[in-house]
């Protein structure tokens, strides 16, 4: 991210901005804010299902359990990511 800023600055100073390369780092940016809200949502959910008496470590069941959340969760987003990709190209050839 801080090659955003360098980059921005440096194309300010010198009065030209390649509007591809800007909208480049944008989805960057917008990618790793999304797998940032994934991680923490699944964290979250994860915990709050799995977690009954925090303490300083896990024992054997909360490990699985929080193994197979997460991996649950992350199928499950998958198959709403592909089914949303999916859902986009068909109505981009429609038009």
């Amino acid at each position: 991210m801080d090659s955003f800023g360098s980059d921005y600055s440096s194309a300010a100073g010198s009065g030209k901005m390649d509007p591809g390369a800007i909208m480049e780092q944008v989805k960057v940016q917008i990618a790793v804010a999304n797998a940032q809200e994934l991680l923490q949502r699944m964290t979250d959910k994860c915990f709050k299902k799995c977690i009954g008496k925090p303490g300083s470590t896990l024992d054997n069941s909360e490990q699985k359990c929080i193994a197979m959340c997460m991996d649950r969760y992350m199928d499950a987003w998958n198959t709403v990511s592909r089914a949303y990709n999916a859902r986009l190209q068909r109505e981009r050839a429609r038009m």
